[in-house]
């Protein structure tokens, strides 16, 4: 999987889920094939399309899109 393919995937559905969602609910959901996200592509999905990581949810961090995005 590339980093666009990642990208795009993640950007889909957080966009169509607000509230956001954790590693695992996106890992699975999507059948990502990783165990933990690469923290270089977390810090270029900040940039790129405004992850937000900001929020917990137990021990896990919510991702969500930014709302100025």
């Amino acid at each position: 999987m590339t980093y666009l393919e990642f990208r795009h995937r993640i950007q889909r559905e957080l966009s169509s889920h607000p509230a956001g969602r954790t590693w695992k609910e996106l890992r699975d959901r999507l059948a990502l094939p990783y165990k933990v996200p690469c923290p270089e592509w977390m810090k270029q999905l900040e940039a790129d399309i405004g992850l937000d990581r900001s929020v917990k949810k137990g021990n896990a961090k919510i991702w969500r899109l930014a709302a100025s995005r």
